[in-house]
């Protein structure tokens, strides 16, 4: 079965967090994630822009603050696509 979205995006934060126990939902805040900072975030949106074969406007990634904007903001290059 197809990882979901939200596994998919959790992978790519446990692989720039360097921590495999990194257990996300869509109310996780990038803030509270413990080795994620700003830069981090735009690493995870690049890496899921190459996963979902997508690509999204800076002013979209700059306004990220939990995974379910990320997850939305994925959602909804897609539909575009």
């Amino acid at each position: 079965m197809p990882a979901t979205p939200l596994q998919q995006v959790t992978a790519i934060v446990r692989e720039i967090a360097q921590d495999t126990a990194i257990d996300l939902t869509g109310a996780s805040r990038f803030e509270d994630i413990i080795g994620i900072d700003s830069m981090d975030i735009v690493s995870i949106a690049v890496e899921a822009e190459c996963r979902f074969g997508i690509l999204f406007a800076v002013e979209d990634i700059e306004q990220l603050t939990t995974i379910d904007d990320l997850l939305r903001l994925i959602e909804r290059t897609l539909t575009v696509a």
